[in-house]
């Protein structure tokens, strides 16, 4: 018999950025995120927990001294977002008109209609849902 799942585990995602303030303000435009928790020191530097429907992720201003590098300043990313909803085409839209920048239209493959943008902090996002018989 499969164990049920442990619904007290979460992998969840803590973004490094440059301008954090800035970030949280895109990714409320962009993909309709909320301002769970929002924080930030005396220099200005913000840390912010953001939920977009049940899910969440964080971020924060990135942190060379604490090994915290955004994107920009390694010349890339090493993960990938994926972003599961119900109308990724409207999201894809909304994301794009913020700033986000296409690397491929949204599309039907491999049982997912999806979508891939990059922010303007250097994160890649797969703006996807499952097609009819496939499972997330």
């Amino acid at each position: 018999m499969e164990k049920q799942p442990d619904n007290s585990i979460a992998v969840v995602p803590w973004l490094s950025v440059r301008h954090g303030a800035t970030a949280i303000e895109f990714y409320k435009t962009a993909l309709g995120a909320r301002a769970v928790y929002r924080g930030a020191n005396e220099k200005g530097e913000v840390v912010a927990r953001l939920s977009v429907g049940q899910a969440e992720f964080w971020l924060a201003d990135e942190s060379p001294t604490h090994g915290n590098f955004s994107p920009e300043s390694l010349g890339g990313g090493t993960v990938r977002l994926l972003l599961i909803l119900e109308d990724p085409d409207a999201a894809f839209e909304r994301a794009v008109a913020a700033g986000a920048t296409v690397v491929w239209p949204v599309g039907n493959g491999h049982g997912w209609r999806v979508g891939r943008v990059v922010d303007p902090f250097g994160h890649h996002w797969e703006i996807c849902k499952p097609l009819s018989g496939s499972r997330p």
